[in-house]
């Protein structure tokens, strides 16, 4: 395993995110590393925005979904120690939005979780499957179980 610099943890407010946030926590640790935190957006419509698809978090939008998300990922991020510089909350498809960011923040290793799905979801794919096989950096795959806790450190 090499000695990562830059760490990102892509969430998706599932049951599960805290079980995938302490690991990437973990690692960041281990190797001083880094932590960065993305949520990508792709089930809200997005707002008229002059950013692009990286949504501002210092500013209020007026849509009550959006402000909700912003919120989890802020409240996230804080409780993981994340620093305000490293943290993207994006609209668009999930694998491409994670490896875009990955790609142009220079990360080494990229976490997430991931249901080891069977038979037709596998066929279908999912995003960790999507990241894994686009991303140009590590990925780690955290398998994810039911009765995970959802607390994150």
């Amino acid at each position: 395993m090499n000695d990562y610099q830059h760490i990102l943890l892509a969430v998706d407010y599932s049951e599960h995110d805290g079980t995938v946030a302490r690991k990437a926590k973990a690692l960041s640790r281990k190797y001083q590393a880094w932590l960065s935190i993305i949520h990508v957006l792709d089930n809200i419509p997005m707002p008229d925005t002059a950013y692009g698809t990286v949504i501002p978090l210092d500013q209020d939008s007026g849509y009550g979904l959006l402000e909700t998300e912003k919120a989890q990922l802020m409240q996230t991020a804080d409780e993981l120690g994340v620093d305000c510089a490293h943290r993207w909350l994006v609209w668009g498809v999930p694998h491409q939005e994670i490896v875009s960011i990955a790609e142009r923040e220079k990360v080494d290793l990229i976490v997430l979780g991931s249901h080891g799905r069977h038979g037709l979801a596998l066929l279908l794919g999912s995003t960790a499957n999507s990241v894994l096989h686009d991303a140009k950096c590590d990925v780690m795959a955290v398998r994810l179980q039911d009765d995970e806790s959802k607390r994150f450190i």
